[in-house]
């Protein structure tokens, strides 16, 4: 099929909007999944898993910022592995890559489609939750600029409601709830605990996605992806201790004691033990909350977006995903396919199960992105790069062992879910492998 090298995006994005985008894609793991991570790990195994994982980004994060400055293209990941070592391995990086922004806004569709049934009983969380879908994809239609605006915007009120959160319960932490039952299953639980730890920051990399719709991508995705990453730092150190510290973590994954029924509203819960649920804060926290809910989720349909389009117009998706929109320069058909998908995902019914599946995504294109890194860093010396990532080659090999042993441990406490992922990933590569008829990546202009 013949490589669509005539589509063009729009540049418009500055490091403003680029620290919306980043902090937007995350920020819902600040306020649902990662609980559910507490029954395995417990405040101390989710604690140590999260320290480790915050370490991998932090790393991770500078070496795929100088992958996007210096190879700016739509695909991100799938791009530089691409480029590092050839079209499989570049097809196998962006088919994981796929996986992770295909099956993550499920996830976070699900959580909207809970908290809108807080407020309208009467609607099935199945159908918010789809009818969420159709929103968020037409308004990534009509435009890269109005979609990042929108972004922008639900990203700042997503973090000051954060902030009032934490400065609410605080003051009203207890430290010994930070120790009851803190290691429920011993330090296994660490292990067990690692994808709703990654769940905290999984999507800060779809920042490389929009490099090609990035006003002078040298400078600012690196402004974009240091701002990000330091602001979401912060707030999940405080989010986690504030929500624990309230009444101990089975307070905020149990809504009633004594039943198995986890809950995907931690927050809400934590602050009902403070000031009741008809408290204006309360109310103010679930309808806030849902801004955090949606930009990550609209984020993500953004990021998708743009990796379908790059299988696209290179040949391993059918040629029409590859074309902007002549009017909107938004990868229309793309996320109209997206949305298929997603809504189809959604009647799985399994928030967990679609989180891992989405982590399983993230870790190899993490493990994919770092040995590409290392790989031109040999292999294209004089590839001109705007941003070097610091502390080479240490920080980077901390990384890389961090994101082995995670996905070591997920396989191992989650086969079932894994399993799945490598039949998804084996499948989604072969087929695009089989619709090769050009190289996966071309040199960076």
């Amino acid at each position: 099929m013949e490589q669509m090298t005539d589509a063009k995006l729009e540049r418009s994005l500055g490091p403003l909007m680029l620290w919306g985008l980043g902090v937007g894609y995350v920020i819902s793991g600040m306020y649902f999944g990662w609980n559910l991570g507490l029954p395995a790990g417990g405040t101390l195994g989710l604690a140590v898993a999260t320290l480790f994982i915050t370490l991998m980004y932090v790393f991770f994060v500078f070496a795929y910022a100088e992958l996007a400055c210096a190879i700016p293209k739509a695909g991100g990941a799938f791009d530089y592995a691409g480029r590092a070592f050839g079209p499989g391995m570049g097809i196998v990086t962006g088919t994981a890559q796929w996986i992770e922004f295909l099956f993550a806004p499920p996830a976070i569709a699900f959580a909207i489609g809970a908290y809108f049934h807080e407020f309208f009983p009467a609607l099935p969380v199945l159908t918010i939750a789809a009818a969420a879908f159709l929103v968020f994809t037409i308004l990534n239609i009509v435009g890269v600029r109005a979609a990042a605006r929108f972004e922008l915007f639900i990203t700042v009120f997503a973090v000051i409601e954060l902030l009032i959160f934490a400065g609410v319960t605080l003051p009203h932490i207890n430290p010994t709830h930070l120790t009851l039952n803190a290691l429920p299953h011993g330090w296994s639980g660490v292990f067990a605990a690692i994808p709703f730890a990654i769940w905290f920051f999984l999507g800060i990399e779809g920042l490389a996605n929009v490099a090609e719709e990035t006003v002078n991508p040298g400078r600012n995705i690196v402004l974009g992806f240091g701002s990000s990453i330091a602001t979401l730092v912060i707030l999940c150190a405080i989010t986690f201790i504030s929500s624990v510290g309230v009444a101990g973590w089975e307070a905020i994954v149990y809504p009633v004691q004594g039943l198995s029924e986890t809950s995907d509203s931690p927050l809400p819960l934590a602050l009902s033990r403070i000031v009741g649920k008809d408290h204006l804060l309360y109310h103010l926290l679930l309808t806030v909350g849902l801004f955090g809910l949606i930009a990550s989720f609209h984020g993500l349909i953004l990021a998708a977006g743009r990796v379908t389009l790059e299988l696209g117009r290179n040949g391993h998706l059918p040629g029409f995903l590859g074309r902007p929109h002549s009017r909107f320069k938004t990868p229309t058909a793309a996320l109209i396919l997206n949305a298929v998908v997603g809504i189809i995902a959604l009647l799985s019914g399994k928030t967990s199960e679609l989180i891992t599946i989405a982590c399983f995504g993230a870790i190899t294109l993490y493990l994919n992105s770092l040995v590409s890194f290392f790989r031109l860093r040999k292999k294209e010396p004089a590839l001109h790069r705007p941003f070097i990532a610091p502390w080479y080659p240490l920080s980077q090999a901390v990384a890389l062992g961090i994101a082995i042993i995670s996905l070591i441990s997920m396989f191992y406490f989650n086969p079932k879910p894994g399993m799945i992922y490598i039949a998804m990933l084996a499948t989604g590569s072969i087929w695009f492998y089989s619709r090769t008829r050009i190289p996966a990546t071309k040199e960076a202009s």
